[in-house]
């Protein structure tokens, strides 16, 4: 595999890595934080006037034109500086359902209000019994009088609190574990039938959960066909959240050597005790593993073999939550008590790392997909 930048992609890694260092310091984001949505507007609309938000998708749609590699470069970047807008809701996850789920003509509809960021997008697809189950899907679509209504519950909505547009999933065929039957829908989360309860995540984000009540929708793509969108969706937000921690983990790193070298007790620093240069070592091991995994999964996100890209997937996120745990928890006992203060960055690192490990499935239930399909390499 060619894993060499082409000049684009570095102009485009050089672009976002200067807009963050020179505009998204730690108390720039803990102001973000304290705004009504839990994020900045302003800078949601610096992203889109850089291009950032239209990036993955088609130049005729309104896009860049970009693939799976030019996300990680953001996602990574992002994560490097514990971003709370929500890209990864709104362009990875529900801009992914739209380019593999919806049709021409509705991608030419919404795709232009996502880039510009005037619309923000949300994707509802767990409830509360589903753990880490695409198919177990309870929430009903059903026609009335020509238009489809909802009903159902979802829980922990990425940004569904500050969302203008909701991508749904819901039933409109078979029972609650059937693969066949599951349909998308594009919900106006403003309208009487729906109900929201936005909260604060552990890791400085948003979520909400969401109640549908008889609320109108309009169908994505093709009625009862929507979940090989969904997984192929999902396999590819799960290389950039592996992108995004890779930059998490680089940053806490960086923060852990920097300590090391300044922090003085009994006259000299603590970083010339052999010992803790060992294990800050061992720490950059792992985010070595990481960051190969990382780019293997980007590279592979894209195959049209399921399996194979599955693999890769299965394996890039246990690596990613094995290293993530590591680093995190060396971080944090070689900082001691400052580490874990909420005026300290690497505390809120260690949690957005916490966080992606168990999004989409944690490292147990990923090493378990993987051994079913036979290891990384099948036999």
């Amino acid at each position: 595999m060619d894993f060499d930048l082409s000049d684009d992609q570095r102009l485009l890694k050089d672009s976002i890595e200067r807009l963050v260092k020179d505009t998204y310091g730690f108390d720039a984001r803990q102001a973000a934080r304290r705004q009504p949505d839990g994020w900045d507007r302003g800078m949601w609309a610096s992203f889109a006037e850089l291009g950032i938000l239209g990036l993955p998708f088609a130049e005729a749609e309104g896009g860049f034109g970009g693939g799976m590699v030019d996300t990680s470069l953001v996602m990574e970047a992002f994560g490097r500086a514990l971003v709370v807008e929500p890209y990864f809701a709104s362009v990875v996850l529900c801009g992914g359902l739209l380019r593999h789920g919806a049709s021409e003509a509705q991608r030419i509809e919404w795709l232009p209000g996502l880039i510009d960021g005037s619309q923000v997008f949300a994707y509802a697809q767990a409830e509360r019994q589903s753990r880490y189950v695409l198919h177990d899907v309870t929430t009903k679509a059903v026609r009335q009088n020509g238009t489809w209504q909802l009903s159902g519950s979802k829980s922990l909505v990425l940004s569904g609190d500050s969302a203008t547009q909701l991508i749904v999933s819901a039933r409109t065929a078979g029972s609650r574990t059937d693969r066949e039957g599951i349909s998308l829908f594009l919900v106006d989360p403003g309208q009487a039938g729906v109900s929201r309860r936005g909260y604060p995540t552990q890791d400085g984000g948003r979520a909400a959960e969401i109640t549908f009540e008889a609320a109108d929708a309009t169908l994505l793509g093709t009625e009862g066909a929507a979940l090989a969108a969904m997984e192929r969706t999902e396999d590819e937000a799960i290389a950039a959240l592996c992108a995004e921690a890779v930059g998490v983990m680089d940053s806490l790193h960086a923060q852990t050597v920097e300590y090391l070298k300044t922090r003085k007790q009994f006259g000299r620093a603590i970083g010339e005790n052999q010992a803790l240069q060992h294990r800050a070592v061992d720490m950059y091991v792992s985010l070595e593993q990481a960051r190969s995994m990382a780019l293997f999964a980007t590279m592979m996100a894209g195959s049209g073999d399921a399996d194979e890209r599955r693999r890769a997937i299965h394996a890039a996120k246990v690596q990613i939550g094995r290293s993530g745990r590591h680093i995190g928890q060396e971080a944090i006992q070689l900082h001691g008590g400052i580490g874990v203060t909420m005026e300290y960055a690497v505390g809120h690192a260690f949690k957005r790392m916490t966080m992606i490990e168990r999004s989409f499935g944690d490292t147990d239930t990923h090493l378990a997909a993987l051994a079913r399909l036979g290891g990384l390499i099948a036999a």
